[in-house]
C-alpha cells in the first residue's frame, strides 16, 4: 500500500518538478472568496489542477482550481487557487493531497487561509483571526493508516501544530500596518451545513473562537511532513449568542472578498521575513 501510495506521489511531484519555472520554498493556500489575492502576485506560469497527474479538482465556488507559481514582494512563492473539502465526499487523504507532496517540491513553509463562521463575542464580520490552535472535530484523522516512517512520525507532537515564530512575526506586521488581528482556536467540521444555534454555543463552550470546514486536515498533514504552518481566517458570519446570522455561501464569498486586500496586505509585507 505504501508503495503504491509512493508511486502516485512520485507521478505527481515530477511533473509539478519538471514544469515550475521556479523553486520556491513557500506554499499559500487561499479558502472561499480569496482568490483575489492572486492579482497581487506577480505571475510566472499557472497551470490548471486538471493537468496535474492525480491531483483531485475542486467543486466548490470561490475555488478556481490552479497552481500558481510567481513572486510576491520579491519572494518565490506557490499558490494552491482553490482547495479540496471533505464534504464534497474526497476521502482526507484526497483532501491532503497538495500537503503530502509539499517536502518533495521544496516547500519549508505552508500559508493556510479560510472564511469561518465568529463564535468568540469580541469578533465581528471582516476580522483577521491568526489560528493559534486548532480541534479536529471532523470525527476522523488524515493520519489514520500506514504510517511512511521516512515521511513523519507514527505519533507526532501537536503541542505547536501553528508557528509561534509566524504568529509573532504577523502581530508585528500588523501592528505596523495598523491591521487589527484577533487570534484564537478554529474548530474544524465536516459541514456542508452550517452550524445550527446550540452547535454553535457548544463549540464556543469547547474552546473554538472559530468554525469552518476546512484548514486542520491541511495542518495536520503538513505539520507531520515537518513543514512550518501558519494559517489565518476571515471572519465571513457570526455564531454568536444573540447575532447568529441567516447566512448562506455567497455571503461567506462577499464578506472574504472584503477583507481580501487586508490578507494581500499582511502576507504581501511577511514574505521578506519568513
Amino acid at each position: 500500500m505504501l508503495e503504491e501510495k509512493r508511486k502516485i506521489i512520485a507521478e505527481t511531484v515530477d511533473f509539478i518538478n519538471r514544469r515550475k519555472p521556479i523553486s520556491p520554498k513557500i506554499a499559500i493556500v487561499l479558502g472561499s472568496g480569496l482568490g483575489g489575492v492572486t492579482e497581487e502576485i506577480e505571475k510566472i506560469d499557472e497551470i490548471s489542477y486538471k493537468e496535474i497527474p492525480n491531483f483531485p479538482v475542486s467543486t466548490v465556488q470561490g475555488h478556481k482550481g490552479t497552481l500558481i507559481f510567481g513572486k510576491l514582494n520579491n519572494v518565490d512563492v506557490m499558490i494552491f487557487n482553490g482547495r479540496f473539502h471533505y464534504y464534497e465526499g474526497y476521502s482526507m487523504d484526497v483532501v491532503t493531497y497538495p500537503q503530502q507532496i509539499l517536502n518533495d517540491i521544496g516547500i519549508k513553509t505552508l500559508i493556510l487561509s479560510n472564511a469561518a463562521g465568529g463564535m468568540n463575542p469580541t469578533f465581528k464580520i471582516g476580522d483577521i483571526m491568526l489560528i493559534r490552535d486548532h480541534i479536529n472535530f471532523f470525527g476522523t484523522n488524515p493520519l489514520i493508516g500506514p504510517n511512511d516512517d521516512e515521511l513523519g512520525p507514527r505519533f507526532p507532537n501537536m503541542s505547536e501544530v501553528y508557528s509561534n515564530r509566524l504568529l509573532s512575526l504577523a502581530h508585528s506586521v500588523g501592528e505596523s500596518l495598523n491591521i487589527h488581528l484577533q487570534e484564537g482556536v478554529y474548530i474544524g467540521v465536516t459541514g456542508p451545513t452550517f452550524e445550527t444555534p446550540s452547535e454553535y454555543r457548544m463549540f464556543n463552550i469547547l474552546g473554538a473562537d472559530a468554525v469552518g470546514m476546512s484548514t486542520v486536515p491541511e495542518a495536520i498533514v503538513a505539520h507531520h511532513r515537518g513543514v512550518e504552518v501558519f494559517a489565518l481566517s476571515v471572519i465571513t458570519d457570526l455564531g454568536i449568542v444573540g447575532k447568529i446570522m441567516d447566512c448562506g455561501h455567497d455571503e461567506v464569498l462577499q464578506a472574504a472578498a472584503k477583507t481580501g486586500p487586508k490578507i494581500v496586505e499582511l502576507i504581501y509585507n511577511m514574505m521578506p521575513k519568513i
